[in-house]
């Protein structure tokens, strides 16, 4: 019996068997980055297939016994710097998907709207060392950069691991329920309401009553107002951010006690806003 002919071999991957994020990162301390990926949210996505998390050692093609990755900097000066030899070489050799972005205190300032960009595509995250990298790996290697704040770490790895696991959670899938990141703080530009479990009474503190009331619209309403109380009295710049409060966002912290003048005096309500009754209207709600 004539065996079947042979069918052309296709080494497409399904759709559903890729995974939804790939995330390259390039340092010269894996083991460090790797310990940490293979740990909660970041983990149990990657065992899932559902995240794809490279990371590449920068000494990977370095030529020398020692696999120097570093040298003094020209003019001197203390500490040294990632020289652009060994950074070029590996970025070539392992070819991480673009964009490329250097983790640096120059770089663009990351919050959650950027987690938000990245989350849609392959990226790879560039990790420098001692005094930062020969600048013409910023100016001519990298396609970016990014700072997670306004302070000094030893390395960039700390800082690549902020950025991937704050974009993994926004990665369908990632979260166990996918509402949780929705919900969270500066989602909406606003911090996220406070939470509580049991037991309804500790030490004499109590859960608020809304929330053991069952009644849904009640809970969506004070989890809205206490957003925005805490905003603004703990983060009043993201309430200028977005414009300050809107007429259903005042009514609805007159409703639940918060004092009117508080609003007026942080700034918050948005200009030519009365602090009337004006209707909640349903965009202000979840």
């Amino acid at each position: 019996m004539d065996a079947a002919p042979a069918q052309p071999a296709d080494d497409r991957t399904p759709a559903a068997a890729r995974p939804a994020l790939r995330v390259d990162v390039l340092t010269i301390f894996p083991g460090l980055v790797e310990s940490y990926c293979e740990e909660s949210i970041v983990g149990r996505a990657r065992r899932s297939g559902v995240l794809e998390v490279n990371v590449h050692d920068l000494r990977v093609a370095t030529t020398d016994v020692h696999r120097t990755v570093d040298d003094s900097p020209f003019g001197g000066g203390a500490g040294m710097v990632l020289a652009p030899g060994p950074v070029f070489a590996a970025v070539e050799l392992v070819a991480p998907p673009r964009p490329l972005l250097l983790l640096s205190p120059g770089g663009r300032r990351f919050d959650q709207s950027m987690a938000a960009e990245l989350a849609r595509e392959p990226f790879s995250l560039l990790c420098g060392r001692y005094e930062g990298v020969d600048q013409r790996v910023a100016d001519h290697l990298v396609d970016g950069e990014i700072s997670i704040g306004d302070f000094v770490l030893a390395g960039g790895e700390l800082a690549a691991l902020v950025v991937l696991e704050c974009v993994a959670r926004l990665v369908p899938g990632v979260l166990g329920n996918e509402s949780s990141a929705a919900d969270e703080s500066f989602t909406t530009g606003l911090l996220e309401y406070p939470h509580y479990t049991r037991p309804a009474t500790f030490r004499g503190w109590e859960v608020p009553a809304v929330l053991r009331s069952g009644d849904h619209g009640a809970i969506a309403r004070w989890r809205a107002a206490e957003s925005l109380r805490r905003t603004i009295e703990r983060r009043p710049d993201l309430v200028a951010a977005r414009g300050g409060l809107s007429e259903g966002e005042v009514r609805l912290l007159r409703e639940h006690g918060y004092p009117l003048g508080a609003v007026e005096s942080s700034g918050a309500k948005r200009p030519g806003s009365p602090v009337g009754d004006a209707a909640l209207e349903e965009r202000d709600l979840p």
